[in-house]
């Protein structure tokens, strides 16, 4: 049974940073390419970042310099580092895993979603 179950989230002041962090099971971690989307009312859902096997990384331009995704295939986790958090990343963040070699947007399994607020 796969799972992905995210952790981390929370209500931040704007400027302030959070970690996000996705515990994966139930398929082969190491070689997936790893996400996390976002969506904020209203407003469709889309891909924050990504990370593949080998741990090459993309980012929404919206993000980049602010947060970073890493992995930890010992633990099989997924992590999002944010910092210089501002209230427009207020979102649902959605943890994501894609079969190998499938590129950025192909998703086989989501997580739950965890909220994060930006808001002073």
């Amino acid at each position: 049974q796969v799972q992905l179950v995210e952790s981390g989230g929370g209500l931040v002041q704007p400027g302030g940073s959070l970690r996000l962090s996705c515990a994966a099971s139930g398929f082969t971690f190491s070689a997936y390419v790893m996400s996390w989307y976002r969506q904020a009312p209203g407003e469709e859902r889309e891909l924050v970042a990504g990370i593949t096997s080998r741990r090459g990384t993309n980012y929404a331009e919206s993000v980049k310099g602010r947060f970073t995704i890493s992995r930890d295939n010992a633990k099989n986790t997924v992590y999002l580092q944010m910092n210089s958090l501002k209230p427009e990343d207020t979102a649902v963040y959605y943890c994501t895993a894609g079969p190998p070699g499938s590129g950025w947007y192909r998703v086989d399994y989501w997580g739950q979603g965890i909220q994060v607020t930006v808001s002073s």
